[in-house]
């Protein structure tokens, strides 16, 4: 299973290691096809690869496996990524990329229960420590289910979704994909042009069921923490959550402070560590969109280690 990874040749300009033997981390290999065109690329460096999906890291061992001791492969969360270095006896890094959010081979395999558009198990784990969506569909309480749609889909009618889907859940537990998103455009009518009704529905109990947001903040200060001088770290992001929080890391580790005003002291922690490459997120060009409609979200924002 070949895809087409995001803003590829991007990434890979942009993450040229400082150092041509160095060891270049990509935080959540997928499919590998960043890993690959980086080890193309850069023909000494070494890769570390890691991914929370057991099947996603069995692909990119397959894909990767023609260069053989130069890549190393871990599972595991790109939040435990000061842990998994250690585990490879590793210090400092030369570069690292993090594609955020989930995979194209998750969305289109049905049984995963990504996707409104197939119907299947209301699953959404990206790993084996996540939570079931239908988990919290049926078990969380109609203000919680609101406080999710809301703040991790952005959802303007989250209370009337979660009232419904509490109403519905009484008669029997909702345990399909398709069931779902019917009661979500029960609610939430669309214009034929429109986003599907359901979109930001599932978008907000992925987040949830796989704590996506969570950490991610300090992953990013631990990614930067291990990169040597003149290495960087290049994040690409797919709704606006993800890059509100990449954005403000960034602006925090160029040292600019980012506390709300009036603060008479600063709390966020701000140092002055990496120059921000990007001071606009790089996006996908009207080519890549027409290949490949998923790039049109994708935000790619790079810094340097001073």
């Amino acid at each position: 299973m070949i895809h087409d990874p995001v803003l590829l040749q991007p990434v890979v300009d942009y993450l040229r290691p400082n150092r041509e033997d160095g060891t270049l981390v990509d935080a959540t290999v997928g499919l590998g096809g960043h890993a690959e065109a980086l080890l193309e690329r850069y023909p000494r460096a070494h890769l570390v690869a890691i991914d929370r999906d057991p099947r996603a890291l069995k692909l990119a061992r397959e894909r990767l496996g023609r260069f053989g001791s130069r890549v190393t492969f871990a599972q595991g969360r790109h939040e435990s990524l000061i842990d998994i270095l250690k585990q490879s006896n590793l210090e400092t890094i030369s570069g690292l990329v993090a594609d955020l959010g989930v995979s194209s081979m998750q969305l289109d395999d049905a049984s995963r229960g990504f996707s409104f558009r197939l119907d299947a198990p209301l699953d959404m784990r990206m790993g084996p420590d996540s939570t079931t969506a239908a988990t919290l569909v049926n078990g969380l309480e109609e203000h919680e289910l609101a406080r999710i749609l809301r703040e991790y889909g952005e959802e303007p009618m989250a209370r009337r979704i979660a009232r419904a889907i509490v109403e519905a859940r009484q008669s029997a537990p909702i345990e399909t994909t398709g069931q779902l998103a019917a009661i979500v455009r029960g609610v939430k009518k669309s214009k034929p042009r429109d986003i599907d009704p359901a979109t930001l529905t599932f978008q907000a109990l992925r987040i949830a069921a796989n704590e996506e947001l969570v950490g991610l903040d300090r992953f990013i200060d631990d990614a930067v923490s291990v990169l040597e001088s003149g290495a960087r770290i290049a994040v690409i992001s797919f709704h606006s959550l993800e890059d509100r929080i990449v954005k403000r890391a960034l602006r925090r580790l160029k040292g600019e402070c980012t506390c709300p005003p009036g603060m008479p002291v600063c709390g966020c922690g701000a140092k002055d560590l990496v120059s921000v490459l990007t001071g606009r997120p790089v996006t996908a060009s009207e080519d890549e969109v027409n290949r490949n409609p998923r790039s049109r979200s994708a935000k790619l924002r790079v810094a340097e280690k001073k």
